[in-house]
């Protein structure tokens, strides 16, 4: 790792004083054209160093100063010398500092990138499935917290299917939890895309299978630390300092415009809204030394499902009113920012009357808008011995954890497994140059932190609790949500030597 400070490039102008000390120095500099085509970009700050070469013929001073250079040279890979050599040094030199960014504007522009985060809103056929198989986990684990569930749920006009295989003790309604939740989203009449007390609902769902039974948790034999995966995988967890959430800003703005879309629905400020939609936000980034920096907003995309009887021009007032202006940041917004407001022009049919659902086809809009990495797995209607759901959200909190402990300003985390063995088969750290310590050093204390053992990881984490509680993570994120039920929110202080750092 380079020890310069980040972002910063050092620019020395050495002179005699009888070259009119600084601004004789500054006027080399001027003249010389570097500052015309790299303009300041930061403070200006500058010394004496008086009586430095005092004792010093001008030759050795001349030495002094070569070795000075090729040492900074080498030592700050983007040094730039600026060396009057036309005279030679007497005892009264004068050094000129300067620190401006490392790209001149032009080059800060080239530096800058786009990327591009999408969400759905809680009425998207996707969505509602996820919704429905968390609300089964839900009601399993309420009245039996070891159930075993992994519970899919398939939409298409008015018609609702949960299938998968569940082993519990609990008493389940599935029919009333799946029109309860297509209730609560709003799905109350054909017109709006689903009827939720006249849909067809069909239920197929059988025991989970005595061979996963058996190699997992021994016919629930097994003791916490002992159970097993319940399934091989990769899981990621990551973090970036870029907003409060440790989340990716452009992830965060798309899932709270989707988020406000509904609040605004329900509470009637816009009567006019149907409960699908799906939102989008590109925002321009600049790529700090590996962490990344939000400029601006480059682009928000809104499709949202409306009645008859609204105009494209109220959409697009009501929207910019109250869904946009009281999510995004009035900083990230200016005059270039572009607004697609339904720009399909129409969108009355939606719901599953519109597109079929199926639960597991969010799993970028779940977790992090597309950075980091994804391992495949969906986590709606699982029980925390699947590792696809368990497994990343330890990884996140691992993470947070790095990043709210100062370790790193971005970092990932990867996580495997093996079908019925408990340890885990690999754990990996990657801060993307932005480590104050080696990844190796971040990745051992992530080892004496976090027990990854799914047994251990249901505890330690609380994952047994049922209730309302997975529902709430089937639509709007599983992470950077301030909740308690969001265990893996929660950060486990490292600590490290800050000193040696």
């Amino acid at each position: 790792m380079r020890w310069r400070p980040a972002g910063l490039r050092l620019v020395a102008l050495v002179a005699p004083s009888s070259d009119g000390g600084f601004d004789g120095v500054w006027k080399t500099a001027v003249d010389s054209g570097w500052f015309s085509n790299h303009p300041p970009q930061g403070p200006v700050c500058y010394f004496s160093c008086f009586g430095v070469f005092f004792s010093c013929c001008a030759w050795t001073c001349r030495l002094v100063i070569r070795v000075l250079i090729y040492i900074m040279l080498c030592s700050w890979d983007s040094a730039v010398i600026l060396w009057h050599d036309s005279y030679v040094f007497d005892s009264n030199c004068w050094i000129f500092f300067y620190s401006q960014s490392i790209a001149s504007t032009e080059e800060m522009a080239a530096e800058t990138f786009l990327f591009t985060s999408e969400s759905v809103n809680e009425g998207h056929p996707d969505k509602l499935c996820d919704q429905v198989s968390d609300a089964v986990l839900d009601a399993c684990l309420a009245q039996d917290p070891d159930s075993k569930v992994a519970c899919e749920t398939c939409t298409k006009t008015n018609m609702v299917m949960v299938f998968g295989e569940i082993t519990t003790k609990a008493t389940v309604d599935y029919e009333k939890i799946v029109r309860d939740t297509c209730r609560n989203i709003g799905f109350i009449s054909d017109d709006v895309g689903l009827d939720a007390d006249h849909c067809k609902v069909l239920v197929n769902i059988e025991q989970q299978s005595p061979d996963i039974a058996q190699g997992v948790h021994g016919h629930f034999t097994k003791r916490p630390e002992e159970i097993g995966a319940g399934d091989q995988g990769i899981m990621f967890g990551y973090a970036t300092d870029e907003t409060p959430e440790l989340m990716p800003l452009t992830h965060m703005l798309a899932t709270k415009l989707g988020a406000r879309l509904t609040e605004v629905r329900k509470n009637g400020t816009c009567a006019w809204l149907r409960p699908d939609g799906k939102t989008q936000v590109t925002i321009e980034y600049l790529n700090e030394d590996g962490a990344m920096v939000p400029v601006r907003v480059h682009t928000v995309l809104i499709s949202t499902q409306h009645d008859e009887t609204v105009t494209n021009d109220e959409i697009a007032a009501d929207l910019k009113e109250h869904v946009i202006k009281p999510v995004i940041p009035a900083k990230y917004l200016d005059e270039n920012t572009i607004f697609h407001l339904n720009p399909s022009g129409r969108f009355v049919i939606g719901g599953p009357h519109g597109d079929a659902g199926l639960t597991g086809r969010k799993i970028i809009i779940d977790t992090y808008g597309g950075w980091g990495a994804h391992g495949g797995g969906a986590f709606s209607g699982k029980d925390p011995t699947k590792v696809d759901r368990s497994g990343a959200y330890i990884a996140r909190q691992a993470a947070k954890s790095i990043i709210a402990s100062g370790l790193a300003r971005r970092c990932i985390v990867q996580i495997s497994y093996a079908i019925g063995v408990p340890e885990p088969l690999s754990v990996f750290v990657d801060s993307y140059g932005t480590g104050k310590i080696p990844d190796r050093e971040i990745l051992k204390l992530v080892k004496e932190n976090f027990d990854f053992r799914p047994g251990m990881i249901s505890i330690n984490l609380d994952l047994k609790k049922g209730g309302n509680r997975f529902i709430k993570t089937a639509a709007y994120g599983h992470f950077g949500r301030d909740d308690a039920d969001f265990t893996w929110e929660v950060v486990k202080p490292l600590k490290f030597d800050k000193a040696s750092a």
